[in-house]
């Protein structure tokens, strides 16, 4: 049995985006604190493949120009020199770079809200919204049908609580995308 290797801390962006992290767990750079992150379970996958699915095709066929992405490394509008987080998915309408580490410019954020670990998501969203080129989070439950949804304002704010959505259709206005609630579950328990 190998000892653990100690995992330094605080790092910086570059010095963390340099780090050879331990290959067992996915990582990001919060507030300078390497956090793994848990494998995602199989509805979890399933919603964020159906949801990858959806704005692919979607996106292919009506903005040409943009591109979603599954666990993008994002860097956030403040303290960006101490963290990069990793949503579930992420719309940029921006060309990559090569050798960019993180996404160019996201429009739309997705998170898929763990029943384990729904406090850590939510630090996470709130802290997308320091982000200048998002326009909206979209964050779907796992634990039933549901979805919620901040939408910045036309003076760039942010409102103080998501709209929830629990029946109908989601609607995001940064891709021009409207699609039944339902949609995002299929092939899961959760479709109703």
């Amino acid at each position: 049995m190998s000892a653990a290797l100690p995992i330094p801390a605080p790092m910086s962006l570059d010095e963390f985006l340099a780090w050879d992290a331990p290959v067992d767990a996915r990582w990001q750079l919060v507030d300078g604190d390497p956090r793994a992150m848990a494998p995602a379970s199989p509805l979890h996958a399933g919603i964020q493949s159906e949801v990858s699915r959806l704005l692919g095709n979607h996106l292919a066929g009506n903005r040409r120009e943009c591109r979603a992405y599954s666990n993008p490394g994002v860097m956030l509008g403040i303290r960006s020199d101490r963290n990069y987080r990793i949503p579930d998915i992420g719309v940029t309408c921006t060309p990559l770079v090569p050798g960019e580490p993180t996404l160019p410019h996201p429009v739309l954020l997705v998170e898929i809200l763990s029943p384990s670990n729904p406090a850590e998501t939510w630090i996470n969203v709130w802290a997308y919204t320091t982000i200048p080129s998002v326009q909206e989070i979209l964050v779907i439950r796992s634990d039933a049908p549901g979805a919620l949804i901040l939408k910045r304002k036309t003076d760039g704010s942010w409102p103080d609580v998501p709209v929830s959505i629990e029946t109908g259709d989601v609607t995001l206005d940064s891709i021009g995308l409207s699609l039944p609630l339902n949609a995002l579950y299929a092939g899961t328990w959760l479709a109703a």
